[in-house]
């Protein structure tokens, strides 16, 4: 991989004229920047939950990403491009050599009209929050349904997610997440599902239960026209088929990590309102503290990483136990 970063960080070996390349990483991904356009690589990770191991199974993930995200930003995701390996270098212009990787490539959002820059700067409007509520509400009520899908709202189904999550956040006690906030949490998931069983079910009798985003926070969402939204899960059908309520907890949970209630209260109404939600207020706590203990997991994982340096796993450490802190006062 480092040789790949270094060979693929040449604006000569991408596919598009670029002045320059970025290079940003995550915990499964490397993602390399251009002027107008981006690529992205699956890492040859497995996590369990996801597994990235083969050239197969990255090219066949590339693909998936392509289509489902095309749900939501058409104009956005372009296709899939092979990476090869010819005379020591990998590039995307070649046309001959090995394929060793494949590569979405997408249309560059500018950051600064990312929801989460356009949050920072104070410019988060009512009719922002409008807008993309009624983006979701059409997006959850056109979104594929099946008696398959209908399953994973079974609370059996979805309680297979949330014991992943704290068998896999084990190991980290004590450095993203304190001891008796773990215990408390494991505790109050467990109870939720023994007195609110009634409550799933109706939900997937409402037809609540559809092929969702999955990852619905602000670092995803465009402040432009459309209200694109991007990057949504494609690396495994249970964590976006679920609960549309689910997949609102997210976004409503990350404006509330951000420390904006009010933001959160506008959009969650506004959602509610048009996609017809009754007193569910309840279960949408449930859903909270299940998104922010994701988000506190996932960031975590970084720890492992051998690709960053110690300041970003620092960072990572303070990011995640910011999450898990958050999920505990959702149960407090």
């Amino acid at each position: 991989m480092p040789s790949l970063i270094k060979d693929l960080s040449h604006p000569a070996a991408l596919p598009d004229p670029t002045s320059a390349v970025h290079v940003v990483q995550t915990h499964i991904s490397i993602v390399f920047v251009g002027d107008d356009y981006v690529y992205k690589v699956k890492k040859p990770v497995d996590f369990g939950f996801l597994d990235f191991t083969t050239l197969e199974k990255r090219r066949h993930f590339c693909e998936r990403e392509l289509k489902l995200n095309r749900r939501l930003s058409k104009q956005v995701y372009l296709d899939v491009l092979p990476v090869r390996f010819k005379e020591n270098r990998f590039s995307m212009t070649d046309t001959s050599g090995d394929i060793v990787e494949y590569a979405v490539r997408m249309k560059r959002i500018p950051d600064e009209r990312l929801m989460k820059s356009v949050f920072d700067r104070k410019e988060i409007t009512r009719e922002h929050l409008y807008g993309i509520a009624s983006v979701l509400s059409k997006f959850h009520s056109t979104a594929a349904r099946s008696s398959e899908i209908d399953d994973f709202g079974q609370p059996e189904m979805f309680r297979v997610n949330t014991d992943e999550n704290f068998e896999q956040v084990k190991k980290y006690v004590g450095l993203t997440v304190e001891k008796e906030a773990f215990a408390a949490l494991r505790m109050w998931t467990d109870d939720f599902y023994d007195t609110n069983r009634a409550l799933f079910l109706q939900r997937i009798r409402e037809g609540r239960i559809r092929d969702c985003h999955g990852d619905l926070h602000m670092e995803h969402i465009c402040i432009m026209e459309g209200y694109p939204i991007i990057d949504c899960i494609e690396f495994n059908n249970r964590f976006r088929y679920s609960d549309t309520l689910a997949d609102i907890a997210f976004l409503v949970m990350d404006l509330e990590y951000w420390g904006d209630a009010e933001a959160a209260g506008i959009f969650w109404k506004s959602y509610k309102d048009m996609a017809g939600e009754g007193n569910v207020e309840h279960l949408l706590t449930f859903y909270k503290v299940y998104r922010a203990f994701v988000r506190g997991k996932v960031i975590g994982f970084q720890v492992d990483d051998d690709r960053i340096g110690k300041r970003e796993k620092d960072e990572a450490v303070r990011r995640a136990a910011r999450y898990f802190r958050l999920a505990a006062s959702y149960i407090r």
